[in-house]
């Protein structure tokens, strides 16, 4: 995943969120772009009230857009626009008019036959999909071209390291993720090879460099924490995971403390000695 572009709701108008985002549009395409999604944002709520009422809907529900192109061999490009409703898909674009999916209820066909209705709204549909979107995703291939091979190039770290205890007698393990690219990746707290239901997953963050850091919980009762380890599965890897054991992070701690308190023991027990040495000079002395 590469979020080069935003919507700045302040603004009304499209926010680049990379140096070479502008590629591929001229000035005055993105301004024809950048009018056109305001007219669209404009007018959904009002258009989606108006099929409310006259299909005689009920609130509250939940509409999915999902509209782009994908390039194919030859130079050629695939289209789609699919509307959702409740989760479920209801209608799509296909070529120039609103198609009713197979098992949409019976008031998407009403929809569909109103919204054909609309020449204007068709052909603009057409342009965008069939014309601006390929050329934009070819331009932003091109610019991003650099970024993108990081997909396979920028391999994610891993530790451990104990959070603040929950509660007597509880640990809480944290395994950090971070410096991968792109952004989806899967990791979870396991027991061999039974993932643990309590694993708690924060937010991905982003680095300044364009890579991504994820921060893992589990909270379990200190006496269980043996044996348990953290996953992490990322596109760069092969199909390696890496694979961290808190049992070995204890063991490697307990090697520099081990050696830590024996220097101390032998500075206490050489301090001792010599404290008694001076002691039973000075007692001969006196």
């Amino acid at each position: 995943e590469l979020q080069a572009y935003s919507w700045a709701d302040g603004s009304d108008a499209i926010r680049f969120l990379r140096p070479w985002a502008r590629s591929g549009f001229s000035e005055p395409q993105w301004e024809q772009l950048q009018q056109i999604l305001r007219v669209y944002r404009r007018s959904f709520t009002r258009d989606v009230r108006e099929f409310v009422k006259m299909l005689r809907l009920d609130y509250p529900f939940e509409m999915q857009v999902s509209a782009g192109c994908e390039l194919c061999p030859g130079n050629t490009s695939e289209s789609f626009f699919h509307t959702a409703f409740q989760g479920k898909e209801i209608m799509s674009f296909q070529g120039t008019h609103w198609v009713p999916a197979p098992d949409a209820p019976s008031w998407a066909g009403r929809a569909t036959k109103e919204l054909n209705q609309d020449q204007g709204t068709r052909q603009t549909l057409q342009w965008l999909l069939n014309d601006t979107c390929p050329q934009f995703l070819r331009g932003l291939l091109e610019a991003g071209k650099s970024e993108l091979e990081k997909q396979d190039t920028v391999k994610p770290e891993a530790w451990l390291s104990a959070g603040p205890p929950p509660g007597p007698g509880r640990r809480l393990l944290v395994c950090h993720v971070s410096g991968f690219h792109p952004k989806p990746v899967w990791v979870m707290w396991m027991r061999g090879e039974q993932e643990q239901q309590g694993t708690r997953r924060g937010d991905v963050l982003p680095h300044a460099d364009g890579t991504w850091y994820l921060r893992v919980t589990l909270d379990v009762a200190a006496r269980e924490a043996a044996g348990l380890s953290c996953r992490v599965r990322h596109s760069s890897l092969g199909g390696q995971d890496i694979v961290l054991h808190w049992g070995s992070l204890s063991s490697t701690w307990l090697i520099p403390v081990a050696v830590l308190g024996s220097l101390l023991m032998s500075g206490c027990v050489g301090c001792l000695v010599f404290w008694c040495r001076k002691r039973g000079s000075y007692q001969g002395i006196l």
